[in-house]
């Protein structure tokens, strides 16, 4: 397995958010989560992630033959792990550019490969960035400064295709995408599928795992996994609605 989740619990300053989750998923699948609204699935993604003031209580995670939860955050990049947030961050003063190519440069160090020089770098990234209709202008301003919510969602597929991941969690990569971005985001993700990468998409909604067909989904409620199957399970929450999931989990 890629990445095997025991039991995790997790807290936010102090409330129990995550209550016991448990997956697996294998070299070449995507899996997708769904949920209502509080139901885990960003502390889940920012868990994987490592970012501060979510701790875990209880449980434990392996990607690959590592310890997870005792890597640094910055060592899960370096080892392959990728994020790409709902709300991406501004960074002003930080070109894109800059910050892209010294991303992939992280990478390629850790794997043992020599840093790619600056014209070989640019070819790739206005190679990739042509294809997820991402301008030239763009490129060459700061990180997600003054980007719609669109063109930053564009711009972490960017990141992530320079960076070649082997898992990527995706965390709401939808919200707030019109159709035509969503189906651009998603071809970007499609063409990445590979036999030895696999994702790890969040949504709300079907509509974006009708473009990034899922393996397996699960849906999680108050911190679980409480079901899991195929595709046709996010076309039974779209049709249904979570509330009458809620009622069925309730009674």
């Amino acid at each position: 397995m890629l990445l095997e989740i025991e039991n995790l619990h997790a807290s936010v300053e102090g409330k129990p958010i995550l209550k016991g989750v448990s997956l697996a998923i294998a070299p070449g699948e995507v899996h997708a989560i769904m949920g209502p609204n509080g139901s885990g699935k960003s502390t889940l993604a920012f868990v994987l992630a490592g970012r501060e003031g979510y701790e875990v209580t209880e449980g434990s995670i392996r990607f690959g033959d590592e310890d997870l939860l005792a890597m640094e955050p910055e060592e899960r990049a370096r080892a392959g792990l990728f994020l790409a947030m709902q709300y991406p961050v501004e960074i002003p003063g930080v070109g894109n550019l800059y910050f892209l190519r010294q991303a992939l440069n992280a990478i390629r160090k850790a794997r043992g490969l020599e840093e790619i020089s600056a014209a070989e770098f640019m070819r790739k990234a206005r190679e990739e960035a042509r294809r997820l209709g991402i301008g030239e202008d763009l490129l060459k301003r700061d990180l997600n400064v003054g980007f719609s919510g669109g063109e930053k969602k564009r711009n972490e597929i960017l990141q992530m295709a320079l960076l070649e991941p082997r898992l990527a969690v995706l965390d709401e990569t939808d919200s707030g995408l019109d159709i035509d971005a969503l189906r651009t985001v998603a071809e970007g993700v499609n063409r990445m599928r590979r036999p030895d990468r696999a994702f790890l998409v969040i949504t709300h909604y079907q509509r974006l795992l009708e473009y990034i067909v899922p393996d397996v989904v699960h849906v999680m409620v108050d911190g679980r996994i409480r079901r899991t199957g195929g595709p046709e399970l996010a076309r039974e929450l779209e049709e249904r609605g979570y509330e009458g999931f809620l009622g069925r989990l309730a009674a």
